[in-house]
């Protein structure tokens, strides 16, 4: 498999079921430690897949559109920008070039997010 080819499953399924929801505060929503992991590996990708020669995967894409449909109210907004750019950062320390071992980080990131965002659409969907 090639990893620079394939995309975060299922975001588009999560944001339906995000949407029925609504503006949500923090301490009401039971996926919130998901998301937040999820925004992280998100920055994660987008860092990694961008050094490994992915001209533009849509990432920081995917992040708005995981935000706007969560609505989330400004701190959680903030929260998961926060983890967005934490991820991003974390790499963007230690890779300076695509190495094997960024793109096994990728393959990881890849499928944490897959099942996290399958978990979240499966516990907590309509």
């Amino acid at each position: 498999m090639n990893i620079l080819r394939g995309s975060l499953i299922s975001l588009p399924i999560l944001a339906v079921v995000l949407a029925a929801a609504g503006p949500v505060r923090a301490e009401t929503v039971p996926y919130e430690k998901q998301l937040l992991r999820l925004s992280e590996i998100l920055g994660s990708i987008h860092y990694l897949r961008s050094l490994c020669g992915e001209e533009d995967g849509g990432w920081r894409d995917q992040m708005e559109t995981l935000l706007a449909t969560e609505n989330p109210e400004p701190v959680r907004r903030a929260r998961m920008i926060a983890r967005f750019n934490r991820g991003y950062r974390s790499f963007s320390s230690i890779y300076k070039s695509c190495t094997e071992s960024a793109t096994e980080a990728i393959s990881r990131y890849m499928k944490e997010g897959e099942t996290l965002t399958k978990e979240v659409a499966v516990r907590y969907g309509n």
